[in-house]
């Protein structure tokens, strides 16, 4: 005769046979062992509830064109984040929280104009990033100091304007060469005088006017009225010295 445990037996029974719900998976998405396929769904934006176990979340040939703050969820074991082929043209600066695990993040394809440093702070464990064919025109020093561990940078296809904004990115290019497989071949598109010509050609002597330091206000007034002085000066010199010389013939 079996002995009855009360209430404990029941709630052991009943967790046998129904188990505790699995992480639910978006009814756009494909999911299956942490992989969670969403690409080609014509999605606008990113799915409001994804498997907090995802390790892969794929979401390219999409039409998302904000990452807004805080598009994802929690996921804490997640480690790539594809979204290529889109139509992404901002990142709020808080729109990655939440994905401290991540090792890669795939931007390629887009419309990014412009990178903000604080974006990119939460991917502390991020190792590859690709923004290949981007509408980039520079890309400021903090972006990338953000990224601790990044080991693999893609920054082919974007339109770079070799001017003073270049500097950042060619000084960090210089100390971590063997990050950027594509260095040889990243090139100036503007101005035209300088297009196709090769990033890492450039040597320091190329950006000394960008580091003189300009001046301030007062000194720049100072030379003006010495200038303005110099000039009044003159004249009168030469005034005189005609005045002197016309005196003499007569």
């Amino acid at each position: 005769m079996g002995v009855w445990r009360g209430p404990s037996t029941v709630l052991a029974l009943l967790l046998l046979l129904c188990p505790l719900p699995t992480a639910a998976c978006p009814p756009a998405c494909r999911c299956l062992a942490g992989n969670v396929d969403c690409r080609q769904r014509a999605l606008h934006e990113v799915p409001p509830r994804l498997p907090t176990n995802a390790s892969t979340l794929l979401l390219g040939y999409n039409f998302i064109a904000v990452l807004r703050a805080r598009s994802f969820p929690s996921l804490p074991v997640l480690l790539r984040l594809s979204l290529p082929h889109n139509q992404l043209g901002m990142i709020h600066r808080q729109a990655l929280v939440g994905l401290g695990a991540l090792q890669e993040l795939d931007l390629s394809n887009n419309y990014l104009a412009t990178l903000s440093p604080e974006s990119f702070l939460p991917l502390g464990s991020l190792a590859t990033l690709n923004l290949g064919n981007n509408r980039l025109e520079e890309l400021g020093a903090g972006v990338l100091s953000a990224l601790p561990q990044l080991q693999e940078l893609f920054l082919h296809g974007n339109p770079w304007v070799c001017s003073c904004s270049i500097l950042p990115l060619w000084r960090w290019l210089g100390h971590n060469r063997d990050k950027v497989p594509e260095e040889s071949s990243l090139q100036c598109v503007f101005p035209e005088q300088l297009s196709t010509y090769p990033i890492m050609a450039f040597r320091n002597e190329s950006f000394r006017q960008c580091q003189e330091t300009p001046l301030s206000a007062q000194r720049y007034a100072t030379f003006l009225l010495l200038g303005l002085s110099s000039f009044l000066a003159s004249i009168i010199f030469c005034t005189l010295m005609g005045f002197i010389v016309v005196i003499y013939q007569h």
